[in-house]
């Protein structure tokens, strides 16, 4: 009895210290995603209507802009998964003895439109690498350099965010592989498991929910991000958040609330896998804390 009343004022002291922070981000963000909300559904003269959400279906700029963002988006968080994964599991014993770990937190601290500029310093046709290969007489001419910045397939964004993303994938599975315990892994290697056995076995169970974690939280932002689209991006096709800011910044008001529809669609997106996710993630600790994971 004891112990459930300490857990609840703990509780309830926790709910008090957040309750600034809360209410400040309620404030602030859920003013601003009502108010885009409002104005995705309502007409000039103050009618409710869903009709800019269905002409935005039928805009063949909005499908090809989602196809590519889509694109751009599951790229991007697979890439940056797999990289981020494969580093930590060869480097998680290095950095827990030295202080080298540092050097993997620094593309954190780095904004991603200085991120992407710098991609695009080093790698466009006009850029460092190009002129170093020119220069070296390894090409004839700059154009032979491959395009990969301001191209139509976003390799440059992809880049961008892949760089960018790792560090924190790292920085988000270290504790987990510092909290599994390393002597089932001799073990499986002791009844002559493999590689792959030992990673199934031993450590999947424990990366699975944070994986799906970061996948849901890189998906979201990629999806979202103006800045490297923007800078690294083409014409045609843009990626949504550059789609919506030129309809917003439009000349004609009236595309104003398909700008705002355009961007409230991904985040309904991602708020229900979030919830999905969520629901799964908790079903599966439950399953790990209780020993019962296959």
């Amino acid at each position: 009895m004891i112990g459930q009343t300490r857990f609840l004022k703990n509780k309830h002291k926790a709910w008090f210290y957040l309750a600034p922070a809360v209410a400040v981000i309620l404030f602030l963000v859920g003013y601003g995603m009502w108010s885009a909300v409002v104005q995705s559904i309502q007409t000039v003269d103050g009618n409710w209507t869903l009709g800019f959400y269905k002409e935005l279906i039928r805009s063949d700029s909005f499908v090809t802009s989602i196809q590519f963002t889509l694109w751009v988006t599951l790229i991007s968080t697979v890439l940056s998964l797999l990289i981020g994964l494969l580093l930590t599991r060869i480097l998680y014993r290095l950095f827990q003895q030295s202080s080298v770990k540092i050097l993997v937190w620094i593309p954190i601290l780095i904004p991603h439109f200085v991120a992407g500029y710098l991609v695009y310093l080093f790698l466009s046709q006009s850029g460092l690498l190009s002129s170093f290969l020119f220069q070296a007489g390894l090409i004839s001419d700059r154009s032979m350099f491959p395009v990969l910045v301001q191209d139509t397939r976003g390799i440059g964004i992809i880049l961008t965010y892949v760089w960018k993303e790792v560090p924190f994938v790292i920085l988000m599975l270290l504790p987990v592989y510092y909290e599994i315990d390393h002597r089932y892994s001799e073990v499986v290697r002791t009844l002559g498991g493999s590689k792959w056995d030992e990673f199934k076995t031993v450590e999947w169970p424990w990366l699975l929910p944070i994986l799906v974690e970061i996948a849901i939280i890189l998906f979201a932002f990629v999806a979202t991000a103006f800045e490297v689209p923007y800078l690294l991006g083409v014409t045609r096709p843009e990626m949504l958040p550059v789609h919506a800011f030129d309809w917003f910044y439009d000349g004609d008001w009236s595309k104003r609330p398909l700008a705002f529809a355009a961007m409230i669609i991904p985040g309904i997106i991602s708020l229900l896998l979030a919830g999905i996710s969520f629901k799964l993630i908790q079903k599966h600790r439950l399953r790990l804390i209780k020993g019962r994971v296959r």
